[in-house]
Formats: structure tokens, C-alpha cells, sequence
């Protein structure tokens, strides 16, 4: 059997995982031709086909499957080891990777960009937008951020930043041609913007007074999945939103927005930034703990 090397059993699992060239090349910052040639060459050392490909998908043959199977854990070691012996210089090292959604980036990690790279000059982080819920692992992301603790059982999850404040809002001109709703109910005579995950499901309008709560699926003409598309939409009149209040600071000092039903709006569980339960954590998802844990700690003496 010809020698096969490391790089290549790399670049078959990158692949597999993604079960795309293209994602595989996107993750490792090379083209996809160049994962295809470099996986033409493994499969000729060795032989046999690992991975079918049509035009549209990429699937794992029986061989691959079985490669594969064998091949995960031994790439873990292997990168455990590279983990351990980073472990030894002054300063951590390495790529750190996170996927999170948009909100959750321009908010509250966005902010912590220059600084956390600035204090660790050998780390190089890539953050990806994404609302859908991701398989971190799979995807090849050290850690992801999502709304609110529900997370799979073997991840570790930890509060980033304070609960949040979704405000429901409108332009003045609506609320003087259609009312200002005074609670819930009243929202049924009204054009609801509405937010749609990847996944498919609606944004819920969740609302609580007085022991009372009332979460509704809100009905409108307008349909998005941007919240920046919402807030425009009703700056332009076309009907009630709900973004987390960051996206509506300035439009609140002006006038531009108007709030309503602040006083049946609580405020919702923090994002929450997740990530796996490993015996060797890698030297740059460790310092980035600790970097969020010492920014927490300057914070708290601040008030």
C-alpha cells in the first residue's frame, strides 16, 4: 500500500464533514478544485473510491464511511496533541472559529474584535454570521452563539452579555392612522412584520404583564429575516416590528420609531455562547474565555 499523508486524510474528512468541495475549500481557505485533485490522489493511493459525487451532492461510499469512522477519532488526537504542545509557549496560538447570529455579532461580539486581537497576536478568529442552528462540531466551529441555554447535553454553555430587550416599534405616522395598541390582544387589528429563521419556523411575540403571558405568531403582508430589513420596513410605515432595541437606538432619540407595549415586554435570556466539553480545550478557545471572563470582571468593578 503507498504511504498516504496527513494533509490528504485532512482534506477527506474536511470534505466528508461538509459533505461539500465547495464548503470544505471555503473552511480551509483554498479552492475546491484544489480539494478535488488532493482527494483524486488519495483515493488513487489507496485504491478505492471514498466519496460519490454528482453535480448537486457530495455522499460517502462504504469504504469512505468506514475510513471515516476509524479517521475521526485519530484526527482528534492528533490535534490534541498539536493542542498540547502549543500549550508550551508564552502566548496561545492557533485559529478560533465561531459561528453566531448576525445580532449577536454587531452587539456583543463585534465590540470585542480589535481588543481580543490585539491582546493575543498569534490567534486568528473567523466569525460567521449564521442564524441557523449549526452543528458546531460538524461545521469545523470551535464555538457557537445562540439565544437562550437550551443546547445540546454535551456542550458547555455560558451567559455572553445581559438578557435582552426585543422592543416592539412603529413609525409615528401608522400609529396615528392605525392606533397605538395598548396590550396584546389589540396587535390583531394590526400589519405584524414578521421574522422568519433559517430553519423555516416564525418569530414568536412573547409578551408578559401582571403573572400574564401571551406569545403569538404574528400575522403580516411582510415576511423577512433580517432585522435591519424590519426596521426599515416600519421607519417606512408598513406595519409593526419586533428587534432587539439595539437596532432602534437612534430611531428612538429621534422619533423616527415610536415603542409600544414596553410595559408587556420583559426582558428575554442573554445569548449564549456554546461550545464542546473537551479534555484539552484548544490554547485559543482558552484565551477567548478568559478574555470574555476578564472583560466580565472589568465591567462588574465599574459599577
Amino acid at each position: 500500500m503507498q504511504r498516504v499523508s496527513l494533509g490528504e486524510l485532512e482534506i477527506f474528512a474536511a470534505i466528508a464533514r461538509a459533505r461539500s468541495f465547495r464548503k470544505a475549500a471555503t473552511e480551509r481557505g483554498v479552492s475546491a478544485s484544489a480539494l478535488s485533485q488532493a482527494l483524486r490522489n488519495l483515493e488513487e493511493r489507496l485504491g478505492v473510491r471514498l466519496l460519490n459525487r454528482t453535480t448537486r451532492s457530495v455522499s460517502l461510499t462504504e469504504a469512505g464511511e468506514a475510513l471515516l469512522r476509524r479517521l475521526r477519532p485519530a484526527l482528534d488526537e492528533v490535534e490534541g496533541a498539536v493542542e498540547a504542545a502549543y500549550a508550551f509557549r508564552r502566548t496561545p496560538a492557533g485559529s478560533l472559529r465561531i459561528n453566531a447570529p448576525a445580532p449577536a455579532v454587531e452587539f456583543v461580539l463585534g465590540p470585542m474584535i480589535a481588543p481580543f486581537l490585539e491582546a493575543y497576536p498569534d490567534i486568528s478568529l473567523e466569525i460567521i454570521a449564521d442564524a441557523a442552528f449549526v452543528d458546531i462540531v460538524e461545521s469545523g466551529f470551535d464555538a457557537g452563539v445562540r439565544f437562550g441555554e437550551e443546547l445540546a447535553r454535551d456542550m458547555i454553555a455560558m451567559p455572553l452579555g445581559s438578557p435582552l430587550d426585543y422592543a416592539v416599534v412603529a413609525a409615528p405616522g401608522y400609529l396615528a392612522k392605525r392606533g397605538t395598541p395598548a396590550g396584546p390582544d389589540d396587535l390583531l387589528g394590526h400589519n405584524r412584520i414578521r421574522h422568519r429563521f433559517p430553519g423555516g419556523t416564525i418569530f414568536e411575540w412573547s409578551f408578559e404583564k401582571d403573572g400574564r403571558a401571551v406569545s403569538i405568531v404574528p400575522e403580516g403582508r411582510l415576511t423577512v429575516n433580517d432585522s435591519r430589513q424590519a426596521v426599515r420596513a416600519a421607519k417606512e410605515g408598513v406595519g409593526l416590528a419586533r428587534v432587539p432595541v439595539d437596532y432602534v437606538q437612534a430611531e428612538l432619540a429621534t422619533g423616527e420609531l415610536v415603542r409600544v407595549l414596553r410595559d408587556w415586554s420583559p426582558l428575554l435570556p442573554s445569548w449564549f455562547l456554546y461550545y464542546p466539553s473537551r479534555r484539552q480545550m484548544p490554547p485559543a478557545m482558552r484565551a477567548f474565555l478568559d478574555f470574555i471572563g476578564a472583560r466580565k470582571d472589568a465591567t462588574a468593578d465599574r459599577r
